[in-house]
């Protein structure tokens, strides 16, 4: 049984300085577990709503007392001193307790948090790894390819590049320490290519570069040029690239606007068409806009063969609209949020819809980041072989990238792509 004796929460500030919460669980016997909640920026309409404060006179109106108060509260009051058969129970509790289909009433922010904290809390107490004690039955897991976000764009960056990420992907590593070190080196690389080119090594909300740089193949050809000056090879037997261009915030009047370009459903899916043929870019992440449903079933099959094909604005990693895309045929991938659906449990969900069905799952951090590594250890337990946690660089990134080499020390795990 699972008896939560304490449940307490506090305002923290996130990587972009704006207010997030952390919660701390108490168990019997004195254990004790903290999360860190992030926060997106890019989001889709479809996600699980955080709870602000709307006060002007604080943090801009971005303040989360109100959630810390339903922590310390509401939800403390209705989960504490009660005995739950697991952590999917207390799950339901919170989900119940929220009463919304959005968790709009108490906040997205405070029912993840809450949900982390006892997940740790619960393998404390039980003297395991997170990453263990989180995994699904019948499934193996596995030490996940980093991707790293090295050059910002869209509402990531304050520059006039559209596509919101460009990752490397180092896919032929043979560790996650070997992965990560391909990654420094590249991006070490490519600071001194924009250096070279007089262009700004300033950094984005999550540490990549942000040069003055509006079209997307001009930042492709230089991450092949990085790739290759740091001594490595390109594509899927090296290092290749993934794209979030995160297309929804660039959708408008049923177009795409890129650098200045105007482009329906089918140009833009060609253009991207032209991308893989040109450089070694193996996935795109939100290619279209999560209301061009009929775009992307035309996406999967002119690309679907042959690149992952990941939504996350479409998905927002609710289980129901998985099962409908996977229905459409619709994407081949998922990007896998906490807070998009506000619990473990919904998120553990949504990642077993897509194993079944033969998707691919990425496990991604927010653009406003804490030092918590809960995903790194969520990644380890799915085996879903993929993460995203931003640059190589900047401690609330390398927090997560950090805790998988320390698993990878400690744990004998088969390590890559799932499948």
């Amino acid at each position: 049984m699972l008896d939560i004796e304490t449940l307490t929460a506090v305002e923290i500030l996130d990587s972009r300085a704006r207010p997030t919460l952390a919660v701390t669980a108490g168990l019997p016997g004195g254990v004790t577990a903290r999360a860190g909640v992030p926060s997106g920026a890019s989001t889709g309409s479809r996600e699980a709503r955080e709870l602000r404060d709307g006060d002007k006179a604080r943090f801009g109106g971005l303040g989360v007392r109100r959630a810390v108060g339903h922590v310390n509260g509401e939800i403390a009051a209705a989960v504490c001193d009660r005995s739950f058969a697991s952590l999917a129970e207390l799950d339901a509790a919170l989900i119940e307790l929220d009463g919304t289909p959005d968790k709009t009433r108490l906040g997205a922010n405070a029912t993840v948090g809450v949900s982390m904290a006892v997940a740790r809390a619960v393998a404390v107490a039980a003297g395991r790894p997170l990453w263990q004690s989180l995994a699904p039955a019948g499934v193996t897991p596995r030490l996940p390819v980093p991707h790293f976000n090295v050059v910002n764009g869209g509402v990531h960056a304050p520059n006039r590049l559209d596509f919101q990420e460009f990752m490397l992907a180092p896919l032929g590593a043979p560790t996650v320490a070997e992965a990560v070190r391909a990654g420094a080196e590249v991006y070490a690389a490519l600071r001194g290519e924009l250096t070279g080119l007089g262009l700004s090594t300033g950094l984005g909300d999550e540490g990549g570069f942000a040069p003055e740089i509006d079209s997307p193949e001009e930042v492709l050809a230089l991450l092949v040029t990085a790739i290759e000056a740091a001594g490595y090879q390109t594509g899927r037997e090296g290092i290749a690239i993934a794209l979030d261009p995160a297309a929804s915030e660039f959708y408008s009047g049923g177009a795409y606007h890129v650098a200045g370009q105007t482009l329906s459903s089918d140009e833009m899916i060609e253009r991207y068409a032209e991308m893989t043929v040109r450089f070694p870019v193996w996935s795109i992440e939100d290619g279209l806009a999560e209301s061009d449903w009929d775009g992307w079933e035309r996406l999967i099959g002119r690309l679907g063969d042959r690149t992952q094909l990941v939504g996350d604005d479409l998905l927002v990693t609710n289980p129901a609209i998985i099962r409908e895309a996977i229905e459409r045929k619709a994407a081949n991938a998922a990007l896998i949020k906490l807070n998009q659906i506000g619990t473990v449990t919904e998120t553990l969900e949504a990642m077993r819809l897509c194993r079944e069905a033969g998707w691919a799952q990425m496990v991604s951090h927010r653009s406003g980041e804490t030092e918590d590594s809960f995903i790194a250890d969520l990644a380890v337990a799915s085996g879903c072989g993929q993460i995203k946690s931003g640059a190589p660089a900047r401690g609330e990134r390398t927090a997560k990238y950090n805790r998988l080499i320390e698993i990878e020390a400690v744990a004998h795990l088969p390590y890559g792509l799932a499948g």
